[in-house]
């Protein structure tokens, strides 16, 4: 019986040994790379101090007030009509999200996504919004005032200015000067800023500049050194998001800049000589997945569907077919965090069959990931659709921010939620079908003020649970500002020891 017992564990080594089973492996503990190959600008943000008017980028939501009528400027029916200034205050509807085109003209869009601009394409003076793309009628320049950067007026096409005559009509026609309260030209702009992605810094900077701001980013915020540090302190995999625009390179469309395919090069190059595994992950999508900054997004505008999947199915294609021999290469995530209902279900599973398929075509061995949806999605709703692939994760993402739930719990209580409703949450998403993956959690959370041995107790409640993700986690990030965000700083300072784990 022993002899019989040892003859089968050895067959059993040696096939495993011969298939190189990757496996074996699992699960995998992974830091993301995030803000390294597509820009999130909360986690660095001095990135964007040399850029100027740096408070006026792509997507930036302004709401502007006629000084002398004390009323706001509005698309009429939220757009395909007149402007006008009739209202006392300020809503979605009397908000615009600029497009830039340098640091002092810009496209305006209104809420029904049409652009400001001159009647009959620009041959008349009456302010409209009818466009369903920008042009050079709907191209104004704010001017700010030196003292008093929230007062301005808008140059039009025509080289007037905007003025408002009655709360009715608003006309490019006016050729005077000065700032009192009573000129017709006159407005106060308030600025929300929603976004600091990959698109604001490089049309920030500009097609002279963005080049070499970005390819310093790129070979000094993650080098071989972090691999070693990783490598040393327990993590054996990395995940790096990528945008679409990495497919286009070396001369990707503006005002993306070409060379992030060159730096995830180099990361499949060190992970390899530091025995770790990389996981690919599609961050952001041409037309937005979820209008977030990290998404590559405009203007927040979340437009991604059935007319953009066979772009997104070729970005797959690209790094399906750049990856596939790589011997670092893990997996690779179709998308991540499509927001629901704006992306439906139906949608999303015709992507993911293409996708899987488009990995396939290259490889048999690497996982294909597939992501929940955030919003109001059943976290179970891709088990039975999985069930028909292989070797497939599903992945979802776990944080105690970011709902209102949160917000007033206590230090035992958020770490009781891990432990019971978070685990819970896992089990669900755990099958036969489909391996679990805990694609993003961090120890940040809305406690005020804790001690740093609370911070280990939630760290280590977290590690504990997802721990049980058959394919893995991973941290988000590896490096951030924000000290609790890091990975990096959290190791550093004692925060966390995955050696120990």
């Amino acid at each position: 019986m022993g002899g019989a017992l040892w003859v089968v564990n050895i067959l059993a080594l040696y096939f495993a040994v011969c298939s190189q089973d990757f496996s074996l492996a699992l699960p995998y503990k992974a830091a993301s790379l995030g803000n390294w190959l597509v820009t999130e600008g909360w986690m660095n943000l001095s990135r964007f101090d040399g850029i100027p008017n740096n408070d006026l980028l792509d997507g930036a939501k302004v709401q502007i007030m006629s000084i002398k009528l004390q009323k706001y400027l509005s698309a009429d029916n939220s757009g395909g009509s007149d402007i006008v200034a009739n209202c006392d205050s300020a809503s979605d509807w009397e908000t615009f999200r600029l497009w830039r085109i340098n640091e002092s003209t810009f496209n305006l869009r209104v809420f029904n996504k049409q652009f400001m601009g001159l009647e009959n394409q620009g041959e008349g003076t009456k302010v409209v919004a009818v466009a369903k793309s920008p042009g050079n009628s709907e191209t104004f320049q704010i001017v700010r005032k030196e003292n008093d950067r929230t007062r301005i007026r808008l140059k039009a096409p025509n080289g007037q200015f905007l003025q408002v005559n009655c709360d009715t009509l608003v006309t490019a026609d006016y050729g005077g000067s000065g700032w009192e309260d009573d000129n017709p030209s006159i407005f106060r702009m308030t600025i929300d800023i929603p976004l600091r992605g990959e698109y604001q810094i490089t049309n920030g900077y500009g097609p002279d500049k963005a080049p070499q701001v970005m390819q310093d980013h790129w070979n000094t915020y993650v080098t071989e050194r972090d691999f070693s540090f990783m490598s040393k302190n327990g993590l054996d995999a990395v995940r790096i998001p990528v945008g679409w625009w990495i497919a286009h390179d070396p001369t990707p469309p503006t005002p993306f800049v070409g060379g992030s395919s060159n730096a995830l090069d180099n990361a499949f190059t060190w992970a390899q000589k530091h025995g770790m595994k990389v996981i690919i992950d599609l961050h952001g999508v041409q037309g937005s997945q979820n209008g977030n900054d990290h998404s590559g997004a405009r203007d927040g505008y979340q437009e991604w569907g059935d007319s953009y999947i066979p772009d997104t199915v070729a970005v797959i294609e690209f790094l399906a077919r750049r990856y596939a021999n790589n011997p670092a290469l893990a997996a690779i995530e179709l998308i991540n965090e499509p927001m629901a209902p704006g992306v439906s279900l139906d949608t999303l599973k015709r992507y993911y069959t293409l996708g899987y398929n488009a990995v396939r075509k290259y490889t048999s061995d690497a996982y294909v990931i597939l992501s929940n949806r955030l919003g109001k999605a059943d976290p179970k709703e891709l088990l039975s659709f999985a069930s028909s692939l292989n070797h497939v994760v599903i992945d979802v993402h776990y944080y105690n921010l970011f709902w209102d739930h949160f917000d007033n719990m206590t230090v035992q209580q958020n770490i009781n939620f891990v432990y019971n409703d978070r685990a819970s949450q896992l089990r669900t998403i755990t099958t036969s079908s489909a391996l679990s993956f805990v694609g993003e959690w961090t120890a940040e959370w809305k406690v005020r003020g804790a001690s740093k041995q609370a911070y280990q107790r939630f760290a280590k409640a977290q590690l504990e649970v997802y721990g049980n993700a058959t394919f893995g986690w991973a941290y988000w990030a590896y490096k951030c500002a924000l000290n609790h965000w890091s990975l990096q700083w959290m190791i550093e300072n004692g925060y966390i020891n995955l050696l120990a784990s």
